[in-house]
């Protein structure tokens, strides 16, 4: 079992930053991968970043460029830096991570909102 806690969701005015953190019961060089979703009101839920257990990172086109994922070198915990944010980007955030088995864990989404 896999517990993601995330945090650092807000309120934040366009172009302006914000840092999600997903904390993880378990090491994550244990696990295949972790990354973050999100999911805007009346839309489906769409992958931001992945970040593997051997470093390898992928992002959607729509953040390239703006948003980083990373983890610490512990391995519990993995980041979302977010810059130059837009309305668009307004979204509940939620963790995921796949294990070994490729089944997934979820965490219980963290709100961000991009508004003047």
């Amino acid at each position: 079992q896999v517990q993601l806690v995330e945090s650092g969701g807000g309120l934040v005015q366009p172009g302006g930053s914000l840092r999600l953190s997903c904390a993880a019961s378990v090491s994550i060089f244990g696990l295949r991968y972790v990354g973050w979703y999100r999911q805007a009101p009346g839309k489906q839920r769409e992958l931001v970043a992945t970040i593997t257990t051997g470093g390898n990172t992928n992002y959607a086109d729509s953040v390239k460029g703006r948003f980083t994922i990373s983890r610490d070198s512990a391995g519990n915990t993995v980041y979302l830096q977010m810059n130059s944010l837009k309305p668009e980007d307004t979204a509940v955030y939620f963790c995921n991570a796949q294990n070994l088995a490729m089944f997934n864990y979820w965490g219980q989404g963290t709100q961000v909102t991009v508004s003047s």
